[in-house]
């Protein structure tokens, strides 16, 4: 999984992929990116140069793939549910218009691991009802469901309702983490993008101890670890949730 081995100076993906370049190696490197263009977004050149393969780039399904998987794939008795979620994803990819929520969690993080997590949740959802009720396949009201259970936690709520700094300080957090390649930071590392957001939304700066103040409200909130020290500005901040959470939380309705 390359988005997880990136960091800001590419050093482990630079010693991975150099590695079966190497004299009498017999090592072979197979990754597997949710983008298509992950070498040419996030890679240096030095990284890219030590790809000595070409990139192979799945298609996407035709109409055709639910009616051959329902077919072909040789299901247990009580596994139906398994293959209601792998049509659920081919429906999804063929009709994004109708599970269009699901495909947008997933791109908020570029990762389609969470659309896999919910349309697993809507199966699980979907057998549990089938135990009350008539057999039935899963359905979007599953799948709704899922979503409002997956992203309906106290700390989304507590970013919605936050003020407007304070969400911008939570996007400045997670523009540093892109920057960094690390998942912490100090505040005056993040002060520096809280004030460009603020200048390209066309807002009035917060002072250092404006800066202070809304970093301990998020803290009590407990939506930030804070490093408890009397070092000010150097002080360490790490999120208490994950960065797809805060984006779905952030994201334009």
């Amino acid at each position: 999984q390359l988005d997880l081995l990136w960091t800001r100076k590419q050093n482990v993906m630079y010693n991975l992929f150099d590695w079966p370049t190497q004299k009498h190696s017999k090592l072979i490197i197979l990754a597997i990116a949710n983008t298509m263009d992950l070498p040419e977004r996030i890679m240096m050149n030095r990284v890219a140069s030590r790809l000595v393969c070409p990139s192979i780039s799945f298609v996407v399904q035709d109409l055709g793939c639910s009616k051959t998987v329902q077919r072909r794939v040789a299901l247990p008795p009580g596994a139906q549910g398994c293959l209601g979620l792998v049509c659920l994803l081919i429906r999804a990819q063929l009709f994004p218009q109708l599970f269009g929520d699901v495909l947008q969690v997933a791109a908020l993080s570029g990762d389609a691991r969470r659309c896999l997590d919910i349309c697993r949740r809507a199966t699980e959802i979907c057998e549990f009802a089938r135990q009350k009720r008539t057999p039935e396949i899963v359905r979007m009201a599953h799948v709704t469901e899922a979503i409002d259970e997956m992203f309906s936690s106290p700390y989304v709520n507590a970013i919605r309702n936050a003020s407007l700094h304070e969400q911008i300080f939570l996007k400045a957090i997670l523009a540093e983490f892109r920057r960094a390649g690390v998942e912490e930071a100090t505040v005056q590392q993040i002060y520096h993008h809280h004030v460009a957001l603020c200048r390209m939304e066309g807002l009035q700066s917060p002072t250092v101890s404006e800066m202070m103040a809304i970093c301990s409200r998020l803290g009590a909130c407990r939506l930030l670890l804070v490093e408890a020290s009397n070092k000010y500005l150097h002080m360490r901040v790490r999120l208490n949730l994950g960065q797809d959470d805060v984006m779905y939380a952030l994201r334009e309705e």
